[in-house]
């Protein structure tokens, strides 16, 4: 099915075609004309699924009939408002819309923390009907009265889950409270955990729903391994497997920012050209970082979930989960890195004593095993005592015990055998 018969307009269609695209995804095929009904719409899909363009498109279409080529900032109050947690995944989803609607006399922005607020509110007073924003600096425009949010025809809240894991429930609330009773409402998100749905019921009236993935799954193309191994040769056990397999493009998780930090400095010092991104960073390091990381000149970017949080490499092979997640939802964000657009992917684990448990909550999530492979050289101490993960963000003060060894894992857990 083309674009076109989803009741987008030519000059859309065409600027969707510019980007190399002939046919719609499932997403977009289901979400594209509820949009454009003026139906609030509740949506679940796998990351690399097609999220943005199911909202943009609609939203584009539905803002055209009174675009103008006006220079007057009044001419152009924020119609559409797009709310994404972080950084990363507001400025790709405000890339898309300026890529989508570049046929339309319609203005887009963005506003996230960590830059400079000035050259914003400057684009802010000259007029855009479509902006995207992160809950915090959107609130800081707020209170300086340099944004105007009276005029709002649509609300999208996208990747409502991780907004939930962030703590950004309260910012939402107090954004939802500044706009006009009567709009549109579109949730989407990559899982549709219960409290998902419970926001959802809150915010949105007669919804649709559109859900493309099965509850809770990742996306069926990534092939997932898990690497049993001492704590302390984890580092060792990547560089082996990264030299053995000639892997030169890795996405790599850690739990903390002080873990990416070192393990990306002690793969420097190791001779593996290695970045790290995560909160501390600035905008601009972390900008250059994914920038050399998709060019080549970088081959392990090591990142924790926030900052990992919607980042789009095309054609990204590999997924390592060096130290596996507090959350099982964490998880599947993560893998879904990996496998975008229809292409294969791969995502490993490298598990150690003290996170059998992780690993137990995730295998539950799934409602399957996850393959395991002894690597030979790196066999598990046997005998090693499992110690406290202390865990962040929704699970800040809850630690998780191992409460057995891999050699002897609980029912519906693989051996490692």
């Amino acid at each position: 099915m083309p674009f076109a018969h989803l009741g987008l307009s030519a000059e859309i269609t065409r600027a969707v075609a510019d980007q190399g695209y002939t046919a719609p995804t499932p997403v977009q095929e289901q979400a594209i004309p509820l949009v454009l009904q003026g139906r609030d719409l509740l949506a679940a899909a796998q990351t690399g699924t097609g999220k943005t363009a199911a909202f943009v498109l609609p939203i584009l279409e539905r803002l055209k009939a009174q675009a103008n080529s006006s220079f007057s900032p009044a001419r152009h109050p924020v119609r559409a408002l797009i709310l994404t947690p972080t950084r990363e995944l507001a400025m790709q989803i405000s890339t898309s819309a300026e890529a989508y609607g570049r046929h339309l006399p319609l203005r887009s922005g963005v506003v996230y923390g960590g830059v400079p607020i000035d050259p914003q509110v400057r684009q802010l007073l000259s007029g855009i009907e479509i902006l995207v924003a992160t809950p915090g600096r959107l609130l800081d425009h707020v209170g300086s009265r340099t944004v105007d949010l009276r005029q709002v025809e649509v609300l999208v809240l996208d990747e409502a889950d991780r907004m939930l894991d962030m703590g950004f429930l309260p910012d939402v609330r107090k954004i939802v409270a500044l706009l006009p009773a009567r709009r549109q409402n579109l949730l989407f998100s990559a899982t549709f955990p219960d409290e998902v749905r419970t926001l959802a019921a809150t915010l949105l009236t007669n919804p649709a729903t559109v859900e493309i993935a099965a509850r809770n799954t990742p996306i069926e193309l990534v092939a997932e391994t898990v690497y049993p191994v001492d704590r302390d040769r984890k580092r060792q056990l990547l560089e082996h497997l990264m030299s053995q397999n000639r892997w030169d493009q890795i996405l790599v998780f850690t739990r903390t920012k002080l873990a990416a930090s070192r393990l990306a400095s002690e793969l420097a010092r190791d001779g593996i050209a290695a970045v790290a991104i995560h909160s501390d960073r600035t905008q601009g390091e972390r900008t250059r970082a994914l920038a050399d990381f998709k060019e080549g000149r970088v081959h392990v970017l090591v990142a924790t979930d926030v900052a990992a949080r919607g980042l789009d490499i095309e054609e990204l092979p590999l997924v390592v989960n060096y130290e596996l997640p507090t959350t099982p939802e964490a998880y599947i964000h993560r893998i879904g890195r990996t496998a975008r657009a229809g292409l294969e992917g791969e995502a490993i684990s490298l598990v150690c004593v003290d996170e059998v448990d992780l690993l137990r909550a995730i295998q539950r999530m799934l409602k399957r095993a996850i393959p395991w492979k002894v690597e030979d050289g790196f066999i598990p101490d046997r005998n090693a005592e499992p110690r406290p993960i202390i865990g962040i963000g929704p699970s800040a003060g809850r630690m998780h015990r191992s409460g057995g060894e891999l050699r002897r894992p609980r029912r519906g857990v693989a051996t490692a055998h």
